[in-house]
Formats: C-alpha cells, structure tokens, sequence
C-alpha cells in the first residue's frame, strides 16, 4: 500500500480550501483517506495553513510519501 500525503479540495467553486491527508495513493483525490492532518486556505491574506507536525512526522518517519505541493508546504511551516 503505497500511503501519500496529499491535497484533498474542498470548498465551493472558484473558493478552494484544502485539507491535508494521508491517503492510499489509489484512491480519489477527494475520496477515502486514512488520517486528517489539518488544513490550507490559499483566499486569505496571508494564506492560513495549520499542521499538526506531531502527526506528519509520524507519518513521514513511518514511510507516507508527501506530494510536491504538501512537501513546499510543510518546508514552509517549519515541520520537514
């Protein structure tokens, strides 16, 4: 089971809001997921974004693959 750490979109057309999750890289994008891990709002000024960095690194340690994208974000945050 190849696990990622991954966007799922949400919110309402042209007003995204996403979630990070870790999810089965065979399923959907915005479908079945493991683990909520927070939350990342690219319409505020400045963008919010809120980590639980406890859970991403357990979860990174335990061999979940972040995307690029998660991956930017998470250097940004602080937590790789």
């Amino acid at each position: 089971m190849a696990v990622k750490i991954r966007l799922r979109r949400m919110g309402a057309k042209k007003a995204p809001f996403y979630r990070i999750v870790v999810a089965d890289s065979r399923y959907p994008r915005d479908g079945r997921f493991i683990e909520e891990l927070g939350y990342y709002d690219p319409t505020k000024e400045p963008s919010v974004l809120k980590v639980d960095e406890e859970k991403a690194k357990s979860w990174i340690a335990n061999g979940a693959q972040p995307t690029d994208t998660v991956k930017a974000l998470l250097k940004k945050n602080g937590t790789l």
